[in-house]
C-alpha cells in the first residue's frame, strides 16, 4: 500500500443517509438479490470515509453536492467537487476524506446485495 493509503483509519465524522432503494430482480433478468441503491454521505471536515475498502461487486458513481472530497487510490490523491466525482468499479480500493473547512456532501448511487 502506498503512503496515503497508510494513512487511513476508520470513518470518522460521517453520516450516511439512505435515500432510496429498487429492488432489481423484478427489473433486470439475471439480478435477483441486488439493488440499485441511492445514499447521501455527509463527510464533515477533517472526516475520514475509510478504513481502505474495495468496490468488488458493488459497482458505483459518486456526485458531490457541496464541498469537496479527497479520493486517495493507488497512492494517489485527488480532489473532487462539487460535480461529478468517481467512478468506484472491481478495480476500486481508496479511501476518502474531506480536508476542506465545510462540510462536503455526496450523493452515491450503487448496486449491492440485498440485506
Amino acid at each position: 500500500m502506498g503512503e496515503e493509503q497508510e494513512h487511513a483509519h476508520g470513518a470518522r465524522g460521517v453520516a450516511v443517509e439512505l435515500l432510496a432503494t429498487v429492488d432489481l430482480g423484478p427489473e433486470i433478468e439475471g439480478l435477483e438479490g441486488y439493488q440499485l441503491r441511492m445514499r447521501r454521505v455527509t463527510i464533515e471536515p477533517g472526516g475520514v470515509f475509510g478504513p481502505v475498502h474495495d468496490h468488488r461487486g458493488r459497482p458505483g458513481t459518486v456526485f458531490v453536492l457541496q464541498g469537496t472530497i479527497t479520493d486517495h487510490r493507488d497512492g494517489a490523491s485527488t480532489e473532487y467537487g462539487p460535480g461529478p466525482g468517481w467512478p468506484e468499479d472491481r478495480e476500486t480500493t481508496h479511501w476518502l476524506e474531506n480536508r476542506g473547512a465545510v462540510a462536503a456532501v455526496e450523493v452515491s448511487v450503487d448496486i449491492v446485495r440485498k440485506e
